[in-house]
């Protein structure tokens, strides 16, 4: 019979560690216009008018299922719907004839008529989604947003408001076995 050989392992030789000295890339060179680009649709921007530019301030608001897209312009402007200065245009009409409702009409002011300066702004609403309660919900809550973005020592007041708060109640989903959400149907002991 042959001799088994036996294989014996080899210490295992340790490289030594190479130390790579880091090398400082150069950082892109960012242009002043770019950055404006960037930043414009998000904080402030200014809107071509006939007279020159006109500055407003962007925000959303939400509430159930409407969505509003609120600018609030710091100049009255002397836009008019249907003959008469607008305080607030949604969706290319004045809110008043948008919303037959006076209760609805006192939402969507009510952030403006709590820091006492309804004739200082003017704003123009695009809102789509919901009824016009949840319409008016979210259009209150992008001014409020928009009046904080306008100026930050606004935030205390509109805050504790409750203006700046997203109303979170949605409707609650349909359950089975259930005609609504709650509502069962009619029980019939026989």
């Amino acid at each position: 019979m042959a001799p088994v050989k036996k294989t014996t392992k080899k210490p295992a030789v340790k490289k030594a560690a190479v130390k790579h000295k880091a090398v400082a890339k150069p950082k892109p060179v960012v242009k002043e216009e770019e950055i404006l680009v960037e930043i414009a649709p998000v904080e402030v921007a200014e809107v071509a008018n006939g007279n020159g530019k006109e500055k407003y301030f962007q925000a959303i608001g939400r509430r159930k299922e409407s969505i509003a897209r609120v600018r609030l312009y710091t100049k009255k402007s002397t836009d008019t719907v249907e003959g008469e200065k607008a305080l607030v245009v949604v969706n290319g009409k004045d809110y008043r004839s948008y919303f037959s409702d006076v209760n609805l009409w006192s939402i969507v002011e009510s952030p403006l008529r709590k820091l006492k300066s309804l004739n200082r702004f003017k704003a123009t609403v695009v809102v789509h989604g919901g009824g016009l309660s949840g319409q008016a919900g979210a259009i209150k809550h992008g001014i409020a947003r928009a009046l904080v973005e306008f100026d930050l020592n606004f935030r205390k007041k509109l805050k504790k408001s409750g203006f700046l708060t997203r109303d979170s109640r949605i409707k609650e989903r349909r359950k089975y076995g259930h005609k609504k959400a709650r509502k069962m149907g009619q029980f019939s002991k026989r």
